[in-house]
């Protein structure tokens, strides 16, 4: 592969899996090294998926974890998506809004545990709240700022075809904002995934985030924190590689091709 040209299509898929081999084998070289009893080799680790599998545990805990986010992510779309394109199309209801939506975005969602607790009690409910709050904030932002960005061209264009402005608004403004918007969409996504790890080690009692502080301290099982943290970035992973498949769509692709 020359400088600056397209990696060729297996080498997108050998690389990373050549990675990820030499990251194994230096792993268990370092474990060997070190002589540690407390850091688990990669065996050790397999042999803990391998029990969780068993015991009905990993896909249990996986899909709890995956249903929490859906419904906290799934509800700051539904809400977060319209509040962004109203306050994106009237200006002047932006400029009282942000300066709110500016203070309260900084904060992480980790701040509201208590105040989650407070309203929901110890359980789903807490968790989807955290999550909703840390996915609503971006994908607000994202796009009123699609919005804002629009060409007013585009808008002018469309009132010339006599479109009211409900139907600009979902025909033409929409179409054009949705490349920023996806991009918040997988900020938020992430934040999403982030927030539930984080909940499920205060809130609930199943989950990968419930596996991680349990198995710290039910007998110190390092093997099953380990794998729980890989199952947490694999699953991370395989959330960020289908948002990212929205943008290779055909409506779409235009605004990620001419925003490089």
């Amino acid at each position: 592969m020359t400088v600056g040209s397209q990696p060729r299509r297996w080498e997108s898929y050998a690389w990373p899996v050549l990675t990820g081999v030499m990251l194994l084998i230096m792993w268990t070289l370092l474990v060997r090294l070190s002589g540690t009893d407390v850091f688990p080799s990669p065996i050790m680790v397999q042999r803990g998926l391998a029990e969780l599998l068993e015991q009905g545990l990993l896909w249990r805990y996986v899909g709890d974890s995956l249903r929490r986010v859906a419904i906290g992510y799934l509800t700051a779309i539904a809400i977060g998506v319209p509040t962004g394109l109203l306050l994106g199309w009237y200006p002047t209801a932006a400029q009282v809004v942000n300066p709110v939506i500016q203070m309260m975005r900084p904060i992480s969602p980790i701040a509201w545990i208590p105040v989650a607790i407070v309203l929901f009690g110890v359980g789903d409910f807490a968790a989807m709240y955290l999550i909703f709050l840390g996915a609503f904030f971006p994908i607000v932002v994202s796009t009123m700022n699609g919005v804002r960005n629009v060409p007013a061209i585009y808008r002018r264009a469309g009132r010339n075809f006599g479109l009211s402005p409900a139907a600009l608004l979902t025909w033409v403004v929409l179409p054009a904002a949705l490349p920023q918007m996806l991009v918040g969409l997988r900020i938020a996504l992430g934040i999403a995934w982030l927030v539930v790890v984080a909940a499920e080690m205060i809130a609930v009692d199943s989950g990968l985030g419930y596996l991680v502080i349990d198995a710290r301290n039910a007998g110190k099982r390092y093997d099953l924190v380990i794998a729980a943290i890989i199952l947490i970035g694999l699953t991370g992973l395989a959330l960020d590689f289908g948002i990212r498949r929205a943008e290779t769509l055909k409506s779409v692709r235009w605004g990620f091709r001419n925003a490089a």
